[in-house]
């Protein structure tokens, strides 16, 4: 399985994590597995919950939860942000 490497912020956490994520999985399914390691990660300051989204962290824009990370065209060293 091809992974890269992103970094993830969480404006909730105040924290930055580098995690793997991998090409040919869904957005939908990245947000399920990272909204619950981070909050895990933050020590319960980040709650998920069925309004969790990714997003590019240096513009903003929302990620189509129906894509995979492969065909954002996201690449090694990514900065995302959850929210």
């Amino acid at each position: 399985m091809h992974k890269i490497l992103v970094e993830i912020y969480n404006p909730a956490s105040n924290n930055s994590y580098d995690v793997f994520i991998p090409l040919k999985s869904p957005v939908y399914e990245v947000v399920y597995l990272l909204s619950n390691t981070i909050s895990e990660l933050s020590q319960g300051q980040y709650k998920p919950s069925e309004q969790t989204i990714l997003c590019d962290r240096k513009t903003g824009n929302l990620f189509d939860i129906n894509k995979t990370i492969e065909e954002l065209g996201l690449k090694n060293g990514s900065k995302l942000m959850i929210l």
